[in-house]
């Protein structure tokens, strides 16, 4: 079972609920974890900014990648949102069973 972890940053804790709420009932995201309070120091558009977001630690797989980023595109209020899809490399096999069936679509 292949799994991927998406970072992904929103601006505030309301963006990044609706965000997380989709994608896990549309069954992109088995689950996403929010964690408040990222300090963020970027380039953008020529000047420094820093910038207190909420970073949302996405559970996929490789399977559902392009739709989960169709679809985090669509419901993201930045004009270029973070979307890093890591490989994990190992993990715990019930879980990564659990997080397979999550993102499968039901068989009609």
């Amino acid at each position: 079972m292949q799994a991927l972890l998406v970072l992904c940053t929103c601006p505030d804790e309301a963006s990044a609920a609706c965000v997380a709420e989709a994608l896990v009932a549309e069954r992109l995201a088995a689950c996403i974890t929010q964690v408040p309070g990222a300090r963020s120091v970027y380039r953008w558009q020529g000047a420094i900014e820093h910038s207190v977001e909420v970073q949302l630690l996405i559970k996929t797989t490789p399977a559902r990648l392009a739709a989960l980023q169709a679809r985090l595109l669509a419901l993201h209020p930045y004009e270029m949102p973070e979307i890093l899809a890591l490989p994990v490399v190992a993990g715990h096999a019930p879980y990564l069973d659990w997080l397979d069936a999550q993102v499968t679509p039901p068989t009609p």
